[in-house]
């Protein structure tokens, strides 16, 4: 076996999945330039489940081979999904030497559903590695692309009780002032999603920082919480 068969099996399976109709909805949807082949997420992630298990990969080293090639090569948005959903075999969870895939397809996808689709895989990175990933992700929240700076803010998604609330403040702060909906959107989504956990903690910050964040992000942080 070679990661050339578990990638060509990926690769002819999305295809012979692939609704043309739909195809267009998707494309005109993700206002993407890539073109789609109009196959469902839920189906991507059964056609990859299914083509590991015909064609495993033998070590961390193979399954970095395999995403980098789904990814670099893809001819439509699901190889790409298809690559991020190999990501989350096993053998990647908590392996730092995954973070140069996770930041190319950040600065290469540059659009949210493929950024926001590694960002539990950052977090399971941050949990199990937080010497090396909290600075990692501080300088993030400064970068200069902005999709870089969504992925710093919302890396503790997946956390909950395990969120570091000094880095969770941090990287808002960094971005509290940025106009771009992306970036609002991710400090609401990163503040509601931690809401869930420590309601007051949200509280006090969304209080505290109220003059800063934009209304977009403080009506998202409090969605889930019951109004005083």
């Amino acid at each position: 076996m070679t990661t050339r068969d578990l990638v060509q099996s990926i690769r002819s399976s999305i295809r012979s999945a692939g609704d043309p109709e739909r195809a267009r909805g998707a494309q005109a949807y993700m206002k993407s330039d890539m073109p789609s082949w109009g196959v469902r997420v839920p189906e991507v992630r059964k056609i990859v489940k299914a083509a590991v298990r015909q064609f495993p990969p033998s070590s961390p080293d193979e399954l970095r081979v395999a995403v980098h090639d789904l990814w670099r090569h893809a001819e439509a948005r699901e190889e790409r999904y298809a690559a991020i959903d190999l990501t989350g075999l096993k053998m990647a969870k908590g392996d730092l030497d995954m973070l140069p895939v996770y930041e190319e397809i950040i600065r290469t996808g540059a659009w949210w559903d493929l950024v926001d689709g590694v960002a539990h895989r950052v977090c399971a990175l941050l949990i199990a590695h937080p010497a090396t990933m909290k600075p990692l992700l501080l300088r993030w929240a400064g970068d200069q692309d902005m999709w870089i700076r969504r992925a710093a803010i919302t890396s503790q998604l997946a956390a909950k009780a395990g969120t570091d609330t000094g880095l969770l403040a941090a990287v808002i702060r960094a971005n509290v002032a940025d106009k771009e909906f992306f970036i609002r959107k991710a400090i609401g989504w990163a503040l509601r999603e931690y809401s869930k956990t420590d309601p007051e903690w949200v509280r006090t910050f969304t209080a505290e920082y109220a003059s800063d964040l934009s209304p977009l992000s403080t009506r998202e942080a409090l969605r889930l919480l019951p109004s005083r």
